[in-house]
């Protein structure tokens, strides 16, 4: 697979302290030419789960080839792998720990395992030549990603894995009076709450539009198809743009208005004629 030359960052860093600008500094002095996306650095610190979401959201929209660094690492400095991720389309730099769990399970979906190959980051001469205890992002994955860049097949990176570390990623349940059970997983700049339930989930527990989503002590009926189908400021459940259903307020915050945020539980009955 021929790179791109893009390069795009994800972390839970924030833009307060030096942190991303540094690890663009480092890739773009090995390689020069490199084009850099800001996916978003606002990930909650140390969360997951938000950032194997995110990851998910974007990685089916960028030239093949293109290397995707991701870095939320909570276990820095301790015995957690570093790895690449190659896929038939694109590369993954990023700490073994959960993040690549979504976009891991999509590609061997898709392709199979045999086509998606795993490398341990153990080739220090694609590193920074000291490396901190602390700031991986800095001295190891941002090196990597810039020399995959430039070229370097990822097999030079280390010695192949035969998997990842997948998270315990939790998904939705069947309640005790026959509910479809999730929770929110992302809130995003708008206020909308995103959850972990899919149209496949809504599928296989037999429910189609005509339903009950419950958060918070909050009733909404039936999915809508876009935000405009109820009136300003009311709430509106609907399958997003991530293909997940997610709870909003038309023009306003649902995350505000409903005091929810990540963890809390969506409740999704069928409607009541729809009962057996």
């Amino acid at each position: 697979m021929q790179t791109s030359g893009i390069v795009t960052l994800t972390t839970d860093f924030g833009l307060a302290d030096s942190y991303v600008g540094i690890m663009k500094g480092v890739i773009l002095g090995i390689a020069r030419q490199a084009t850099m996306i800001d996916i978003t650095h606002q990930i909650s610190p140390q969360n997951i789960h938000q950032a194997a979401y995110i990851v998910q959201t974007f990685e089916d929209y960028f030239p093949q080839g293109t290397v995707h660094v991701v870095v939320v690492d909570p276990g820095v400095g301790g015995n957690r792998r570093r790895i690449v991720l190659a896929t038939p389309v694109a590369l993954y730099v990023a700490p073994d720990n959960g993040v690549l769990t979504y976009v891991w399970r999509d590609a061997t979906a898709r392709w199979g395992m045999e086509r998606c190959a795993v490398y341990e980051l153990t080739e220090p001469r694609y590193w920074l030549p000291h490396v901190s205890s602390t700031f991986h992002g800095r001295d190891v994955f941002a090196p990597v990603a810039a020399h995959l860049a430039l070229g370097v097949p990822p097999a030079r990176m280390g010695e192949r894995r035969e998997q990842i570390v997948e998270a315990p990623l939790e998904q939705p349940s069947r309640g005790r009076n026959g509910e479809l059970v999730g929770r929110i997983i992302h809130l995003d700049n708008f206020g909308n709450c995103i959850t972990n339930i899919t149209p496949e989930h809504l599928h296989a527990a037999g429910f189609g539009d005509r339903v009950v989503v419950q958060l918070i002590g909050q009733r909404i009926d039936g999915l809508c198809r876009i935000y405009a189908d109820v009136a300003l400021g009311a709430l509106v459940a609907l399958i997003g743009s991530s293909d997940r259903l997610e709870i909003a307020v038309r023009n306003g915050s649902a995350a505000q208005t409903l005091g929810a945020g990540i963890g809390d539980t969506v409740r999704v009955f069928p409607a009541p004629h729809d009962r057996s």
